[in-house]
């Protein structure tokens, strides 16, 4: 760990990716945040009352590293850890809750503090009422059995839950993060995800006959030879059909995904069904379709962490798209996701 930051720089030249000294410092902080939190000292100041943080929040635009920084970290501590994706995280936590009616935060925080040390929350947010009410006590029972946590995001701690429904019951959630986390932004004006490497493009628009012409070719080819099948899955009893599925490539139109009453659950399972979706009619969003529009930025999220390579056609360029008012923020991440895995050279073996 002392030497962290020439690791860094060897793994930064190795794979020929640009060093920036805005990164360089939060990994001189992530060291510190090591020591303090990790390493034993010879012997406790049994007087000394001031509080240990026990996270590390670091928050900052989207493409700009940050899980990155965060994944080389956790890869260099011989801790017992988990890396959760917040989603990923939050359906544990309710299916827990499903099945353990009593006692149940402190059950699944106790069965986390069985197994690991250290929590690794990708991609924190705040943006539903049933989550906002349960994080306070959920994380104080966290921080109480002395786990530490690292987390990214693309929000301040302050800014978490902006304008949600009861807002101010969940302001006690975010003093106690400030309180027991170490808040750091990692300032980058690039969207590394867009670098001029990524030139085997696959978002094709507008929607017209070229557009479908040159999904229905790629997907043709990507799935010559391959077997068809109508592939079901199970979803805590419910059933899910992917009608169009040849040998972990899935094709879609955006309603099946976006416009059914179905979500987080349902879009991980079709990420280990799958290696290659295909999602053709992607439309605008606004006010009026948001719902439409989370469950797009939550499919996305999944997608991202489960490295889904993706071929669309949409009513919008990139850099054209609209959003809901209360999403821009969000929004702006599934964008530069979304150019990301349009983008990637596909692997399907």
């Amino acid at each position: 760990m002392f030497n962290l930051k020439k690791l860094f720089l060897t793994q930064c030249s190795n794979k020929k990716l640009e060093i920036n000294d805005n990164q360089l410092i939060i990994i001189e902080l992530l060291i510190k945040f090591y020591k303090k939190c990790f390493k034993k000292p010879f012997f406790k100041n049994l007087f000394l009352k001031k509080i240990i943080k026990k996270g590390f929040y670091l928050m900052g635009d989207v493409g700009v590293g940050k899980t990155m920084l965060l994944d080389f970290f956790y890869e260099n501590l011989e801790f017992k850890k988990k890396r959760f994706h917040f989603n990923e995280f939050m359906i544990n936590f309710h299916n827990f809750v499903h099945e353990n009616k009593q006692d149940s935060i402190e059950s699944f925080v106790r069965e986390l503090k069985n197994k690991y040390e250290l929590l690794f929350f990708d991609e924190f947010q705040v943006t539903n009422i049933v989550d906002a009410m349960i994080l306070g006590k959920l994380f104080e029972t966290i921080f109480k059995e002395n786990l530490k946590i690292i987390i990214t995001s693309n929000t301040k701690i302050e800014n978490l839950y902006k304008d949600g429904i009861q807002r101010e019951q969940f302001t006690p959630f975010i003093r106690m993060m400030k309180n027991m986390c170490h808040e750091h932004e990692l300032i980058i004006k690039q969207d590394y995800r867009k670098s001029k490497s990524n030139t085997h493009d696959r978002f094709f628009y507008p929607l017209n006959e070229e557009s479908n012409f040159k999904i229905n070719q790629m997907f043709r080819k990507l799935t010559k030879e391959k077997k068809h099948e109508i592939k079901k899955l199970s979803i805590k009893g419910r059933e899910f059909l992917i009608k169009d599925y040849f040998e972990k490539i899935a094709r879609f139109d955006f309603s099946e995904l976006c416009d059914r009453n179905i979500g987080s659950e349902d879009y991980i399972e079709i990420a280990k069904s799958c290696k290659l979706v295909v999602i053709e009619n992607i439309p605008n969003f606004n006010d009026q379709n948001i719902n439409k529009q989370q469950r797009f930025i939550t499919l996305i999220d999944i997608f991202y962490e489960n490295k889904i390579f993706l071929i669309t056609s949409s009513i919008s360029s990139l850099e054209n798209f609209d959003s809901a008012q209360s999403l821009k923020l969000p929004f702006k991440r599934t964008l530069s996701r979304l150019h990301e895995l349009t983008s990637l050279k596909i692997k399907l073996i």
